[in-house]
């Protein structure tokens, strides 16, 4: 299976990687930081295929998948794998900017050109890493929750499209991890999994084409009650 990862420079994106190589796939890594795309292709040099992008940078992002699709002659699966989230308690407005950069415009049009490479090509893949934080709001990451809600959003409504398409056969997967140790977690956490677990359901979860998975598997209790409980008891905690 070739596969693209986007975001795959650190955390989930690359640990996918990493599985799927050793699963036997080849995989195209994307990222901004060249230093690490090289250093995780030299683990396995004839199954990475490296590609340097912002995805904040929408406007090379088509040419990232022509790109893709030239070097392993096809892409099977597509994982949209973009998010950054600060704390931002004052409503800073670069704060706020920066994540809509990345979140909303990045991930839109990674998700947007994706779907119509598969739905060109009849077939294919597409998986977005959105968050639990998309059920709910938050007074002191506002920004990040929304974007999730609208990444979630979008997802579902691609897989609306493709479900409704009678002229190819594609599968839109929106994968919501909750507390994960990376970089992006800040601050002490419960039920904080580890990278590897995360990863292996996340793999799990594609394998079996799911519409949503929460990751890891007990996140769903957690979202049943984050839909449920009344908004003057989800203010203590968000």
């Amino acid at each position: 299976m070739n596969i693209l990862i986007f975001g795959a420079t650190s955390g989930i994106g690359r640990t996918l990687a990493k599985l799927y190589v050793e699963a036997g796939n080849k995989v195209f890594i994307t990222g901004r930081r060249e230093e690490k795309l090289n250093e995780i292709k030299s683990e396995a040099p004839e199954r990475y295929f490296v590609f340097r992008h912002d995805i904040r940078n929408t406007l090379k992002t088509p040419d990232l998948i022509k790109e893709a699709d030239k070097q392993m002659v096809g892409i099977d699966l597509i994982i949209v794998n973009a998010g950054i989230g600060k704390f931002n308690k004052d409503l800073d407005w670069e704060i706020c900017e920066s994540v809509i950069k990345t979140n909303i415009f990045g991930v839109t049009r990674a998700l947007t050109e994706s779907y119509n490479y598969f739905y060109k090509k009849g077939k294919g893949h597409l998986v977005n890493i959105s968050s639990v934080a998309s059920l709910v709001g938050n007074g002191l990451n506002p920004t990040y929750n929304a974007s999730k809600a609208y990444q979630a959003n979008f997802t579902e409504s691609l897989w609306m499209r493709a479900k409704k398409s009678k002229k190819s056969n594609i599968a839109v997967t929106d994968i919501r991890p909750g507390f994960v140790d990376t970089k992006l977690a800040q601050g002490e956490t419960f039920w904080k999994a580890d990278v590897e677990t995360a990863a292996k359901q996340i793999v799990q979860a594609i394998q079996k084409r799911k519409r949503v998975a929460y990751i890891t598997k007990r996140w769903c209790l957690v979202a049943w009650f984050l839909k449920r409980l009344p908004r003057k008891i989800l203010i203590k905690f968000f």
